[in-house]
């Protein structure tokens, strides 16, 4: 069978009764078995998923199939499926069985999605490579001496794999949308409070959010549709009513409220300039802004002087965050608890010192530092000062130009362990991902690049507020215009 790219292919499929939804479940175990070495997986709910599909088939033949009957989808592995275990690839977490669903996982589930399993990423969503993960590193499956990123990397590389059609991640500082673009795909973070929270395992409360990784930006405009939208557990999901993005993507004209949408956009100059961005990949960036502009829209270069203290009011404040959020994994309210403590200190100390990885705990002891008396206003104060100037500065170019141009990431992805024990060098890899998790904008990494090593590269796309609407017109123009050469 051949994998298929797009739930329209698949429902293709099945009303030629070419294959049914157990056919298609088992073509994907088996893929799964046979490309377990990957380890984009860290648990496969095989009988469930097979029981699963069974049901969605009958529903199919009644013609009450749910939006994404026939989608068959891996979940982050820090998303809480009721009954299942999830633990954010951290041994804190390792018996942790989850009570209840994601609110994004119950309007997944109503739509007739066919969960397959949960994927690996980084422990607690802290890396941009996917080898800090308690189960061991996710290898990409394009070369296997490489990095998948992450956070979301076990997600990237089963789609990529085709282990499954689509998968869920979560994006911090681009941990949906540099995995997409290491592994060939599409990375869509919707806007902050597009997509409820409740259930996601939090990293960084005010940069975290849940969005698709696809082959097709129609996949993902449709999960967006089904997972987006006002939510009373979390007082942060955004109560604006949400667009059908599936069905404005069927218009042949790419209209957005009755007009087309604007053929206009700005790039950042500070970004193809910057030293460590690929030659290649500013090569390709700059050649597909010349094309747009060849086909009539206008692109502006605008200068971004910001770039440079990005990432370190990003990580000050995402480590805070991290310190506050990570306090309750402490052996006593639950998590790993260690065996080798005698009293109440060495069980809090043992317990969290055994249950977290290296990079979680570098995290969480920036993140105290910051917060502590006497430094809170040198550091934390001040990132969120530069962070106010960033979103204004961002929000001034939106006002004259609906979409942002820019590299997703400064280079393809990077081998295994080559990062070493520099953990600045890894972070500096965010320089152009977390502007939009600063601003809490909707961003996408589109596959639109292939490197002269072989690897693909991403191109990434950022609107204003919650505008997925334009964003998904445009992405799909784009991926139409200059295709996917991944």
């Amino acid at each position: 069978m051949k994998p298929p790219r797009s739930l329209i292919e698949i429902r293709k499929l099945l009303s030629s009764r070419e294959v049914d939804m157990k056919t298609l479940v088992e073509f994907y175990l088996g893929n799964i078995r046979e490309k377990k070495h990957l380890n984009a997986f860290i648990e496969v709910f095989g009988e469930e998923a097979l029981e699963r599909a069974d049901r969605v088939q009958q529903k199919i033949d009644r013609g009450t199939g749910g939006r994404l009957a026939g989608m068959v989808i891996g979940l982050k592995d820090n998303i809480c499926y009721k009954g299942h275990y999830t633990s954010a690839s951290s041994r804190s977490l390792e018996n942790f069985r989850s009570i209840y669903n994601a609110t994004a996982v119950d309007r997944l589930l109503a739509e007739d999605a066919i969960i397959i399993g949960r994927t690996g990423c980084d422990e607690f969503a802290m890396g941009g490579t996917n080898e800090t993960s308690y189960y061991g590193p996710v290898l990409n499956p394009l070369d296997t001496s490489r990095v998948p990123g992450g956070s979301s990397g076990g997600s990237a590389a089963a789609v990529a794999a085709d282990l499954c059609l689509a998968a869920i991640g979560s994006d911090t500082g681009g941990s949906i949308r540099q995995p997409a673009s290491f592994c060939g795909l599409t990375g869509l973070k919707p806007g902050y409070g597009r997509v409820s929270r409740y259930g996601l395992i939090a990293y960084g409360s005010s940069f975290d959010q849940i969005g698709p990784i696809t082959h097709s930006i129609q996949d993902a405009a449709l999960i967006l549709e089904v997972i987006a939208g006002k939510d009373e557990y979390d007082s942060t999901a955004r109560s604006e009513k949400v667009p059908e993005y599936s069905m404005l993507l069927h218009s042949a004209e790419g209209k957005k409220d009755g007009e087309p949408f604007p053929r206009k956009f700005a790039y950042l100059k500070e970004p193809l300039d910057h030293p460590g961005l690929d030659p290649h990949i500013r090569e390709r960036t700059i050649n597909i802004i010349e094309e747009l502009r060849a086909d009539g829209f206008q692109g502006e270069p605008v200068s971004f002087p910001y770039l440079d203290y990005m990432v370190p009011a990003y990580y000050v404040m995402a480590t805070a965050e991290a310190s506050s959020n990570l306090a309750r994994y402490d052996g006593i309210h639950y998590g790993h608890r260690s065996e080798n403590s005698d009293n109440l200190r060495s069980t809090y100390v043992k317990s969290r010192s055994e249950g977290f990885g290296t990079e979680v705990k570098r995290r969480i002891m920036t993140g105290t530092f910051v917060l502590s008396t006497g430094y809170y206003d040198a550091y934390y104060g001040k990132a969120q000062k530069a962070r106010r100037l960033i979103h204004e500065k961002t929000m001034e170019i939106f006002d004259q130009y609906p979409f942002i141009i820019l590299p997703t990431t400064p280079r393809p992805a990077f081998l295994q362990g080559s990062m070493g024990e520099d953990p600045v060098a890894l972070y500096l890899e965010d320089i152009f991902t977390i502007h939009a998790n600063l601003v809490g904008i909707p961003a996408i990494s589109l596959p639109l690049g292939k490197h002269p090593e072989g690897m693909p590269f991403g191109l990434q796309i950022m609107s204003a507020g919650l505008d997925e609407t334009g964003l998904l017109l445009f992405s799909d123009f784009m991926m139409n215009r200059f295709g996917s050469l991944a």
